[in-house]
């Protein structure tokens, strides 16, 4: 077991060193589209990348989740096959948003060892649903 502050330093530990191991500059946020982010999520039990839908308005957030539908064979067939659409996923505070993903199960920030299988599983994914985003990018904002 690990005191908050043991946690908070391999935490950042992990992340600057995927940051100087992988300087590419990620999507993430800068979608240009505010309900739509990708991410990264290392925890002490899975690592995931994913494309977050999120609006406070459920008519907005449904509206982009079903753009995400139309795609999904697409998705699955060229980009990311594993990928795993959840319309209502609860997030650790309790906020539902909807997500598609992709996982790492049985890892954890905690543990060194699981730490460049991860920044691997990371870069392939990632560049994978930046790749996705950009190719659909206009029919996902029109």
């Amino acid at each position: 077991m690990f005191s908050r502050e043991e946690s908070k330093k391999l935490t950042q530990e992990f992340w600057t060193g995927f940051g100087k191991k992988f300087p590419h500059k990620w999507l993430l946020y800068n979608t240009r589209i505010k309900e739509i982010h990708l991410k990264f999520t290392f925890t002490r039990k899975i690592a995931q990348v994913s494309m977050d839908v999120s609006s406070q308005d459920e008519v907005i957030q449904a509206y982009y989740y079903e753009k995400m539908l139309s795609l999904k064979k697409i998705l699955l067939a060229e980009y990311l096959p594993d990928a795993i659409f959840d319309e209502n996923y609860e997030l650790p505070e309790g906020k539902t948003i909807s997500r598609i993903y992709v996982q790492l199960k049985d890892v954890s920030i905690h543990n060194r060892n699981d730490w460049e299988n991860v920044q691997q599983f990371f870069v392939e994914k990632m560049l994978k649903l930046e790749e996705f985003f950009t190719d659909f990018e206009d029919f996902i904002k029109a």
